[in-house]
């Protein structure tokens, strides 16, 4: 097997087909082996909420889930993400078809300024509710140390976390 074929590139066009769920919808894409998932996404799906920033996987504007898991667009090749569920910033949103409640807590705190880091921050913080419903504060400093603002402090961006918290907790 051929280096090209280990990595699921087709010999002489570059491109290989990739199979994912994108924001629910099952998706067939032609991507070239040296496309990154950020490139992809905003690139070729329009999907502009995912930010491209230091493209180093240091500032957290480019956070999308991974099978539910927050990970870095920038450092993640398209083929790479072969069957697996992706959710970006266009993805999130309450069952009613409103905002989920995470979005909406930044709203109301006024966890952003600019809102460039927002979407990043977002899917960070909803990554950490859906896996921990009551975090402490270690843990959600540790859940956002992958996300920078270089706009404000973190005063807004940690009452939105405990606003949500909040929400969530006492949820029907």
């Amino acid at each position: 097997m051929s280096k090209h074929e280990m990595l699921g590139v087709t010999r002489g066009t570059g491109q290989s087909e990739l199979a994912c769920t994108i924001n629910g919808e099952e998706m067939k894409l032609e991507v070239a082996g040296s496309k990154r998932l950020l490139s992809m996404l905003r690139d070729d799906l329009a999907l502009t909420g995912t930010k491209r920033s230091c493209e180093i996987g240091r500032c957290g504007a480019c956070m999308v889930l991974v099978d539910g898991k927050p990970i870095n667009a920038c450092l993640t090749m398209a083929y790479q993400c072969a069957g697996k569920q992706i959710t970006t910033i266009e993805g999130i949103g309450a069952a009613d078809g409103g905002i989920d409640p995470v979005q909406r807590a930044f709203l109301e705190e006024g966890g952003f300024q600019c809102g460039y880091c927002t979407p990043g921050m977002i899917i960070s913080v909803k990554a950490l509710l859906d896996r921990n419903a009551d975090p402490s504060e270690d843990e959600i400093e540790e859940a956002l140390s992958g996300n920078i603002c270089r706009c404000t402090g973190y005063g807004g961006i940690k009452r939105a976390v405990e606003r949500a918290i909040e929400w969530r907790r006492n949820a029907p």
